[in-house]
């Protein structure tokens, strides 16, 4: 854990010295794209080779469906219910 957040915090400094280098920030955008693609394949790649995820994949992406549409509806109405009660104007 502690290696964790020392690369966290060695990044932050690092961030905070590079921040008014615009060439150095765009890079650093196109690098860290680039990692989370790589990331989003691996994590593919992981549950390809799992037996038991590949045959439960029909039961996990109805799980997975239903998680997410409830995670939507209750992101959307609860920003609603607070652009209501605090950002609409009265009239």
């Amino acid at each position: 854990m502690i290696t964790v957040v020392s690369i966290m915090v060695l990044g932050i400094i690092v961030g905070y010295f590079i921040r008014n280098r615009r060439l150095l920030v765009k890079i650093n955008d196109k690098l860290i794209m680039w990692a989370i693609y790589l990331l989003l394949f691996i994590l593919g790649l992981s549950i390809g080779a799992n037996e038991v995820i590949m045959k439960n994949l029909p039961t996990l992406g109805l799980k997975a469906l239903a998680l997410t549409l409830g995670g939507v509806i209750g992101s959307i109405s609860l920003a609603w219910l607070t652009y209501v009660r605090f950002f609409k104007s009265k009239e």
